[in-house]
């Protein structure tokens, strides 16, 4: 019997449990995959690196890619999250100008690693189709991020923005990745100049 099957099968709380073992076990495997890669990880590792089997590995996913794509979709649904309470909550547009690049040099402080990761996959996508549609959702749940934050400060500060959502997603993941880069090279400017080129880049996005 195929899982497909099963699930098919199973009572909806059943079915809950199952995802909630495997949201268990991707915060578990997280760790290991965002230390080493994906292409220097394999599951044995991952097992090897947590309380779980193999074989348990092996039951709540098909394979390495079910598991890297299901692991970096909730690890961005959280940032998403968070940065989003950023826009929602912003009142003065000089606050939100502040409050973006801080958003964005505290999440490269608190897990560079897991954005080291995303990046990883996202270069593996290039190169391996399974990953691609993953990729470009979780791209898009980013693009709409940016676009909110961009959204934001122009009706605070009055105006209309003077770009895509594309474009400005564009513009704030090249200053991001860039910074990351920085950051894990150890260059101690990277995350101050990461908040002042959000403040700049805002400004001229709108």
């Amino acid at each position: 019997m195929t899982r497909t099957d099963t699930d098919d099968r199973i009572s909806r709380p059943q079915a809950q449990k199952f995802e909630d073992r495997r949201c268990q076990l991707a915060d578990s495997a997280l760790e290991a995959l965002a230390a080493r890669g994906y292409a220097r990880t394999s599951l044995r590792d991952i097992a090897q690196s947590t309380e779980f089997s193999l074989g348990v590995l092996h039951y709540y996913f098909r394979d390495k890619v079910e598991l890297i794509t299901y692991c970096v979709r909730r690890y961005k649904a959280r940032c998403v999250e968070r940065y989003d309470a950023i826009a929602a909550h912003a009142t003065d547009a000089d606050d939100l100008l502040r409050d973006a690049g801080d958003g964005l040099a505290a999440t490269i402080e608190a897990d560079a690693r897991m954005h080291r990761l995303w990046y990883d996959l996202r270069a593996q996508s290039l190169f391996e189709e399974s990953f691609r549609l993953d990729v470009a959702d979780i791209d898009a749940s980013l693009e709409q991020m940016i676009w909110r934050i961009v959204s934001a400060y122009a009706e605070l500060a009055g105006v209309t923005p003077r770009c895509t959502s594309g474009l400005a997603y564009a513009a704030f993941d090249g200053l991001f990745q860039q910074a990351l880069l920085r950051y894990l090279s150890g260059d101690d400017a990277a995350l101050d100049d990461l908040r002042a080129g959000t403040r700049a880049l805002l400004t001229r996005l709108v």
